[in-house]
């Protein structure tokens, strides 16, 4: 299997490409995972919009998840690498996640990126881990999952701080 260079024809022959590739964003020609986090703001006010109560937030966003394992699992086999920097699906719902724990204000939402961001370009133990082992779509979700949970946890201190 070769690796294809994803275009708006790779985009649209498969809804699962679409999804996976953040409906475009993903094919930003610099730092699509940057662009395509920046996409977790909307799908978060989506959620938020739909159901207002934390636990079927959770509910919206696992299946959110859940879809973002059959995109990017499908989207990474059709272009032959497991985990393309194109593939933004698991950014959006990992930063709509993060979010989700995030106080109310501009401020924090920039700390929540710029965190989620952080741990997901430097991949500290053990989503380096998940992130090598892990050759499919769940794990393209999961180690983003990991990241979501450590800026969670650095967002909940500070807060605590606060």
């Amino acid at each position: 299997m070769t690796t294809l260079r994803p275009d708006l024809k790779f985009l649209f022959a498969h809804p699962a490409h679409l999804i996976a590739f953040g409906f475009g964003s993903g094919l930003a020609p610099k730092a699509p995972g940057t662009v395509g986090t920046l996409l977790g703001l909307p799908l978060f006010w989506l959620i938020v919009a739909a159901a207002p109560d934390l636990p079927n937030q959770i509910i919206l966003l696992t299946a959110a998840f859940l879809l973002g394992v059959w995109a990017c699992g499908r989207a990474g086999r059709a272009l032959g690498v497991a985990d393309h920097g194109g593939m933004v699906w698991d950014e959006i719902v990992a930063f709509a996640l993060v979010l989700l724990f995030t106080p109310a204000g501009w401020l924090w939402i920039g700390l929540a990126f710029a965190l989620f961001r952080l741990f997901d370009i430097l991949k500290p133990w053990p989503i380096r881990l998940a992130d090598t082992r892990l050759k499919n779509g769940f794990g393209v979700m999961f180690d983003d999952l990991l990241a979501a949970l450590y800026a969670i946890a650095i967002i909940k201190g500070l807060q605590w701080l606060v």
